[in-house]
């Protein structure tokens, strides 16, 4: 190869590496992200009251790890955030199922107590 043809190829080489170098960081952040998310949401309850969304999350995030894996650091970074939007969405069922269930049960001591003071009234008069 003459020297013309080698500096410019060096060039254009290291700046490929440079580019695959610099998307590597913000993908294994994403993951990482992605990752912590799916987490929350297992111990959110997702696992028993958003188990389609949960799955969703945990198989994005298992592919985003492939992609990452494979040096396709764009593509993991995009499954990373499915990833990470599904988890979300299955802590936040998991938690908005908890806090409904919380309410009725506040709704059914309320009957219970309202039964009993009528009861306790009708006696008294």
């Amino acid at each position: 190869m003459s020297p013309r043809l080698t500096l410019p190829a060096l060039f254009a080489s290291a700046l490929l590496l440079s580019a695959c170098a610099s998307q590597k960081a913000p993908a294994t952040a994403d993951v990482a992200v992605s990752q912590a998310a799916v987490e929350n949401a297992a111990q959110a309850g997702a696992a028993e009251l958003a188990p389609a969304e949960l799955t969703s999350a945990r198989e994005k995030f298992a592919r985003a790890n492939q992609a990452l894996k494979e040096r396709d650091y764009k593509l993991a970074s995009e499954l990373a955030t499915q990833a990470q939007a599904e988890a979300k969405l299955a802590q936040s069922k998991a938690t908005s199922a908890k806090a409904t269930s919380a309410a009725d049960a506040v709704q059914d001591n309320i009957r219970v107590l309202r039964e009993e003071l009528d009861r306790a009234n009708s006696v008294n008069k």
